[in-house]
């Protein structure tokens, strides 16, 4: 049963103490119990570090091992604020913001709290959208002379996949690619598109094919400039991704990080009917113990 403050008055109540954030983690981790992670077992004894050594294998860990939190010198009680604050804004923060509010050391301090959560923000191993999908790309980065459209010089390409739900736009799936090439496209709709679905796109020559990598396709109009057509489920997504980094974060992302600010928007668009806050607050901690942050190559896009 999910278990997680209704308010801020009783998350502060919740979680008043180190040991009762430990708790929670390992509830959240092992919650018939402990296992041991390298044999399974479920026979261990603790020490009073809180580690659990495997009667079975001798192997010792403990809850925080293995998550963001392994490692950090910083108390979980503060890691939990930080949860809070940036799960109960509706449209995000960004790291001067929190800096402020959880009067912490330093920007880099802040910066980096919410870098290593935007790293479990996309669950590995999700369930791919399916039924009927729009599908394009969008730009985004500041104006430069030259080409426009696609092969725009000097911005990056999103690629965008939107569900067409019976009451309005389901999840979505956002990627960063390459270029628009078909290639490109379909590893996108491959890797974020459950087979049997309806693939809806313009008219670009980069969706071509895809029929035979068991899709149905359904081209909706001639024109094929990016950002000037008729989908206008991804031209909605689009149109919030930007004033979402405009109004959050003022435009400045720097392109070396932009696919961890578009896990975050992800996150926070496919859990917008969520009644509670506190229940994104319970997600992302449950993906933060749950699922080891992917190191991303960031080199590739310096």
């Amino acid at each position: 049963m999910e278990q997680y403050p209704k308010s801020l008055q009783k998350f502060e109540s919740q979680f008043s103490t180190e040991d009762a954030c430990l708790k929670y983690l390992f509830d959240l981790r092992w919650p018939n119990g402990f296992t041991c992670p390298k044999c399974h077992s479920t026979r261990s004894w603790t020490t009073n570090r809180h580690t659990y050594y495997c009667a079975a294998c001798n192997h010792q860990t403990s809850v925080t091992a293995g998550t963001i939190f392994h490692g950090s010198r910083k108390p979980l009680r503060l890691w939990f604020s930080v949860i809070w604050y940036i799960t109960s804004e509706k449209y995000g923060t960004n790291a001067m913001t929190i800096r402020r509010a959880l009067q912490l050391g330093s920007y880099k301090t802040a910066w980096a709290y919410l870098n290593k959560l935007r790293q479990v923000m996309v669950r590995p191993g999700r369930e791919k959208l399916s039924g009927t999908v729009e599908v394009d790309e969008t730009y985004l980065g500041g104006k430069k002379a030259g080409k426009r459209g696609r092969g725009a010089q000097g911005k990056s390409l999103v690629a965008i996949a939107v569900e067409d739900a019976e009451n309005g736009m389901g999840r979505i799936r956002l990627q960063r690619i390459n270029d628009a090439s078909g290639d490109s496209l379909k590893a996108f709709i491959k890797a974020n598109i459950a087979e049997r679905s309806t693939i809806r796109t313009d008219s670009w020559q980069g969706y071509n094919g895809i029929e035979q990598d068991g899709y149905s396709h359904i081209v909706i109009k001639e024109s094929a400039d990016v950002g000037e057509n008729m989908l206008q489920l991804v031209h909605i997504v689009a149109g919030l991704l930007k004033r979402w980094i405009l109004g959050t974060y003022q435009g400045s992302i720097k392109p070396a990080f932009l696919d961890y600010y578009l896990d975050e928007f992800t996150f926070r668009f496919n859990r917008r009917k969520s009644h509670f806050r506190g229940k994104l607050f319970y997600r992302l901690l449950q993906q933060a113990i749950l699922y080891t942050p992917l190191e991303k190559k960031l080199c590739a896009h310096r």
